[in-house]
């Protein structure tokens, strides 16, 4: 099974879980008891919640990514109201019809102030899981709960594995477009890289003008050569949409990309605006095995040492660059070049 499926699979399991624990609540409240009846109308509801959430809305991305915030609230809102109303007929009509109720007595349900009630706590309900989503979705995927169980609350060294992504000839692109056109294009470039980030556990650290940090726990980084099916994942979507980018902005975006790993301090930090960040040399010396593909003319260049933790099988060619010593850096860092041995092939399929 897919990773990309697995992952909305886990989050429609916890919506579901999320609305029977309300269902279970709702019901304590409003009938001072438990049964069936409080799993029988949540689980349906997260159910619905969560095929428009994980699988409908992200299939219409491109059209909702035009819209502003307010505009796509409004009409969120409205839909979900709609589908929370007609869910909850349905299922007490259902209901209704096996314990022996007559169809004449569903209109006076359907206007009655106990499923006006139901629906405005169920809206409530979705709303809190679509602010707890979009949380998210915008620190990153994983970043909430890391911040609500308080993972980095203390400093803590851990191994990680970094990529630097950087976008080829940016400076003269950026002259060529003019400086809107050209973040028009990033966003473009930075949505593209979406997918990839999802499917291969990926975080993305920063983003810096033109370049993305991305970055792996060392599990997740290796398990597949995960951390090198990203940037593949990514080029043959740059490839695959390179039309569209040469006709609506008359250029056809490459990146380079360097890769290492090593120990660093995580810790989460600031007051106002909090973050969690990463500190080590491992950051300097990715950044700068980067800087190199421009000297080596590759797309792609990996440190020795990650490339001796990952495994040589899974459909990728290596080329030894040369043992260089990085700007600033006392000991030398053996270079790869890494390439796709055959296109098209990829472990997470």
């Amino acid at each position: 099974m897919q990773p990309n499926l697995v992952r909305k699979l886990k989050t429609m399991a916890l919506i579901c879980l999320f609305t029977c624990f309300a269902g279970v609540i709702y019901q304590l409240i409003d009938e001072k008891r438990l049964d069936h009846n409080s799993v029988a109308v949540g689980f349906p509801l997260g159910l619905v919640f969560g095929l428009l959430e994980v699988f409908l809305f992200p299939k219409a991305e491109m059209r909702f990514r035009r819209w502003t915030f307010t505009k796509l609230l409004l009409f969120k809102t409205l839909l979900y109201t709609a589908v929370i109303y007609a869910v909850t007929v349905a299922l007490s009509f259902v209901a209704g019809m096996f314990e022996g109720r007559k169809i004449s007595e569903l209109p006076a349900y359907i206007t009655s102030m106990e499923l006006m009630i139901l629906v405005v706590y169920t809206l409530v309900i979705y709303s809190l899981l679509l602010f707890l989503l979009q949380v998210n979705h915008l620190l990153g995927e994983g970043i909430l709960w890391k911040f609500i169980l308080g993972k980095y609350h203390k400093p803590r060294e851990e191994e990680r594995i970094f990529m630097f992504l950087d976008m080829k000839s940016s400076t003269t692109i950026a002259e060529q477009l003019g400086h809107i056109r050209f973040y028009t294009l990033l966003n473009e470039l930075f949505h593209e890289i979406s997918q990839p980030v999802l499917q291969t556990k990926a975080e993305i650290y920063q983003y810096v003008g033109d370049e993305v940090v991305l970055t792996w726990e060392m599990e997740h980084g290796l398990k597949n050569s995960n951390c090198l099916n990203t940037f593949f994942m990514f080029q043959e979507g740059l490839l695959r949409n390179s039309e569209n980018y040469l006709k609506n902005f008359g250029v056809k975006p490459e990146f380079k990309a360097g890769l290492h790993f090593g120990k660093v301090v995580s810790a989460q930090i600031g007051d106002l605006k909090r973050e969690i960040v990463y500190n080590g040399d491992v950051l300097n010396t990715t950044a700068r095995i980067q800087h190199e593909c421009n000297k080596y003319q590759r797309n792609c260049l990996v440190s020795g040492s990650l490339m001796n933790r990952l495994k040589q099988i899974n459909g990728f060619q290596w080329e030894r660059m040369d043992a260089v010593t990085l700007r600033g850096k006392e000991t030398e860092v053996e270079l790869f070049s890494v390439a796709k041995a055959h296109p098209g092939y990829s472990p997470l399929a």
